[in-house]
């Protein structure tokens, strides 16, 4: 019979979220200040692009890196994230498929 795994212990030390060591110390991309603070998801697009386009520390193609950080972006800033905002980085997705030429989904 199957012991259970015994639990671990989390340490109230450790404060801090790996999602900001992540974000701190990835070599995905060098994001423009404040990119996802943009009202404007053409904007946003544009700049994700830029930066996965000059970028040479990135694993996959340009468009899997820029599409990866606005995922991550939004996955992380969860509840904290406005709805309206959230809706901007939705629509962000569509026109970052757009300036790749990407098919964009529909909805």
């Amino acid at each position: 019979m199957a012991r259970p795994k015994p639990r671990r212990n989390k340490s109230k030390k450790s404060t801090k979220k790996w999602s900001a060591r992540v974000t701190g110390t990835s070599d995905a991309l060098d994001l423009k200040q404040g990119v996802f603070k943009y009202e404007d998801p053409e904007k946003i697009a544009r700049s994700l692009k830029r930066s996965a386009m000059k970028s040479r520390r990135k694993k996959g193609t340009p468009y899997q890196s820029a599409m990866s950080m606005l995922n991550f972006y939004i996955n992380r800033a969860g509840r904290n994230l406005p709805e309206q905002q959230k809706n901007v980085l939705e629509r962000a997705k569509d026109e970052l498929r757009k300036v790749f030429g990407k098919e964009p989904e529909e909805s």
